[in-house]
């Protein structure tokens, strides 16, 4: 292992995982007759003539994560006693009962197997067990416990609430009781990725060498380390195969910004029960570092922050090494040091501009990448055919409301030969064949230059080709969605609206069939895009901060129902600001806040514009009477009014008020002083 130890600093970045096979994991062999002796361990634990009752025995520390290093690691046995009853019991000496089964443990493993493969130490508080091999020692601390989880593997409110008065009672140090819940940490690891695995072996073995340049500085537990890297990786990838260079830039750059690191999970508890709740706004505006253990809302692992100051040094030194930083740039995932729960209200300006906004390289990239498709549809595609083509660029890029992150970008083909929305329905199929056809052909001649990689079609008759393109010039790759569609609005002049004919025939098509509304949406999406393009530069921001707060929501309620559409919210917020602001410059707190409260109140949402159409033709007036009817919430598409975005009871609206309720107690509703940050007077629906 010492040689492998001098060479991590010089191992170039697409051999990291060659690195870890080689020198980090622990040898199969080891592995094996270590698992062995521990299996044996916890069944003579459990011997019930042998010792005092034992109900369980749980394994944690880096053995019982599956985060071993080779050569000398860790391990936790937990034992739970039938007298340990609740948490106080555990604040009783445990000293003579361990040392009672420690004796006897020693004296059992000795007529085993393995009698010469342990050690038994005593110590403080008990004693430690160590298992080897040639190859591989673990050292076991073994702690009585009470067991909180009893029969249940997932942990009830109410254990938490008890958690927290048995802190208050016996004056216990927050996360003291951590290790009642070792079951479930295990249990948090146990489904991760091999390929993640590694990774948090490489992050721990660099922390163990940074530790011996300065052989006084406070050790950081490796528990906080594992669970950052777990962190960056849920937050960045969430792929089972990734690029372990990138994972280790993303760590260290997290490390980098310690002084704002706030990270924390709600697998196991959350904001709902109102104890809870408490306990972790606590936590979540405490001095940063935090990093909340997930089974254990008192317990914030990050350790000393003098250690986090040093490490941040190291960081510095690996990210910058020529083996490390040697792509311009230097790929990484994008992952925020904090969530934006955390976030002061005084300081949402800020959080939008680092962490939300793109900067000028990204956008170009985008423009780049998205001219290779429009070059590609305008000059290649269609060359052996006589159609004529228009093409329209929409998406968030279009509008000035793209994220940092999720590059995609939607082009609209306008092809001579759909003539009408019924032509668009029923053609628009095999111009999506002839483009996919096409496309494959232009990437196999730039297969040096290129990489596309196309999504299987959801439809039958699909009615978009949609595909992603990686390209030399482009850090990630962009996804695209091709729409051909009927060009309804003709050569609309700048600033002029459409004709009410234009809306008159959709609505007898859409009134004739049983097509959703908003199925010709496509036609409409130059409207679209500058309704929200002339906004404010600060609108579009907190447009954006809404769709990051979606995405969020999205990742944790996506199983559970089909939230409605982002363009809602983004209609939503700029709603809001209409009725509550008006004015370019604005309080982002206020704003956000605003939305959410009109989230909750979906259920008397009734929204719509006059801009591109109105009530003054028969037939238009006529529909949107009707559309204005229907269940709650409304919100109609500005640029054509089939389309409902509001969906009535079509989407999971209550589980989106449900968090955004969950929300309004978060710090991004507090000013700088502490005080409560009111929302803007805005009704539910237009007067």
């Amino acid at each position: 292992m010492g040689n492998g130890e001098s060479q991590l600093s010089s191992v170039p970045a697409q051999k990291l995982g060659w690195f870890i096979q080689e020198y980090l994991k622990p040898y199969e062999e080891c592995q094996t007759l270590i698992d062995e002796m521990v299996n044996t361990i916890c069944d003579v634990l459990q011997e019930p003539e042998q010792f005092p009752p034992v109900q369980g025995v749980a394994i944690g520390g880096s053995y019982g994560r599956k985060t071993v290093l080779r050569g000398n690691s860790d391990g936790t046995l937990v034992l739970f006693f039938s007298d340990l009853k609740q948490f106080q019991d555990q604040k009783r000496s445990q000293r003579d009962i361990l040392d009672k089964t420690g004796d006897k443990l020693k004296f059992c493993l000795f007529t085993k197997w393995m009698k010469n493969n342990f050690e038994i130490q005593k110590s403080l508080d008990g004693f430690t067990i160590q298992v080897f091999t040639k190859n591989q020692r673990i050292s076991f601390e073994v702690l009585a416990a009470f067991n909180a989880l009893s029969l249940n593997d997932n942990p009830s409110p109410w254990i938490y609430r008890e958690l927290k008065r048995s802190l208050d009672k016996t004056n216990a140090s927050p996360g003291e009781f951590a290790v009642c819940f070792t079951e479930l940490q295990q249990k948090f690891f146990d489904n991760r990725p091999g390929k993640l695995k590694d990774l948090i072996l490489l992050i721990k073995h660099w922390h163990q060498q940074c530790q011996k340049k300065i052989k006084d500085l406070p050790s950081l537990s490796p528990y906080a380390l594992e669970l950052l890297t777990v962190y960056a990786w849920e937050q960045g990838c969430r792929k089972d195969n990734f690029d372990i260079a990138e994972g280790v830039r993303t760590v260290l750059e997290l490390i980098k910004c310690q002084e704002q690191l706030c990270i924390y999970w709600m697998v196991n508890y959350n904001f709902e029960d109102e104890t809870i709740r408490n306990i972790l706004l606590h936590q979540l505006q405490s001095a940063r570092p935090v990093i909340l253990d997930p089974v254990d809302p008192t317990n914030n692992v990050s350790g000393d922050k003098i250690c986090w100051q040093w490490l941040k040094k190291e960081a510095q030194t690996w990210l910058t090494s020529p083996n490390l930083d040697n792509e311009l740039p230097a790929p990484s995932w994008n992952v925020l040091p904090a969530p934006l729960f955390t976030t002061p209200g005084h300081l949402l300006d800020k959080f939008i501009k680092e962490f939300l906004q793109p900067n000028k390289f990204f956008l170009e990239q985008i423009d780049s990448t998205v001219n290779i498709i429009r070059t590609f549809l305008k000059e290649n595609c269609f060359r052996q055919s006589t159609a004529k083509i228009q093409i329209v660029r929409g998406g968030s890029t279009a509008k000035g409301t793209a994220l940092k992150t999720g590059s995609d970008a939607d082009l609209i083909v306008f092809h001579n030969s759909l003539k009408s929305y019924t032509s668009q329905k029923n053609e628009r199929h095999k111009i999506v064949k002839e483009i996919h056809e096409q496309l494959k052909a232009f990437s196999r001649e730039k297969e040096e230059e290129l990489e596309v990689s196309f999504e299987p079609p959801k439809w039958k008759a699909p009615r978009v080709l949609s595909f992603s393109l990686k390209s030399k010039v482009l850090n990630e790759s962009v996804s695209f969605d091709v729409l051909p569609a009927f060009n309804a609005l003709g050569q609309l002049s700048s600033g002029s609206t459409p004709s009410p004919e234009v809306y008159a025939g959709l609505i007898d098509l859409y009134k004739s069939s049983d097509l959703p509304g908003g199925e010709f949406s496509t036609c409409f999406t130059v409207l679209q895009r500058n309704f929200i393009r002339s906004r404010p530069t600060k609108l579009k921001d907190l447009i954006r901060l809404v769709k990051h707060w979606y995405k969020e929501c999205e990742r944790k309620l996506k199983p559970k129902g089909s939230l409605p559409p982002k363009y809602a919210l983004e209609l939503l917020t700029i709603y809001a600001w209409e009725q509550g602001s008006g004015v370019p410059d604005f309080d982002t707190a206020e704003g956000f806040r605003t939305v959410l409260e009109l989230v909750t109140q979906y259920q008397q949402l009734c929204i719509f514009w006059k801009v591109n159409y109105n009530f003054e033709d028969e037939t238009v007036r006529k529909f949107l009477l009707s559309q204005l009817q229907k269940t709650r919430p409304v919100i109609l598409d500005p640029a054509e009014p089939t389309g409902d975005v509001g969906g009535g009871d079509r989407w999971c609206w209550h589980l989106l008020a449900k968090e955004a309720k969950e929300w309004l107690s978060s710090p991004c509703f507090k000013d700088g002083t502490g005080n409560p940050i009111p929302p803007w007077k805005v009704p539910v629906k237009v007067i």
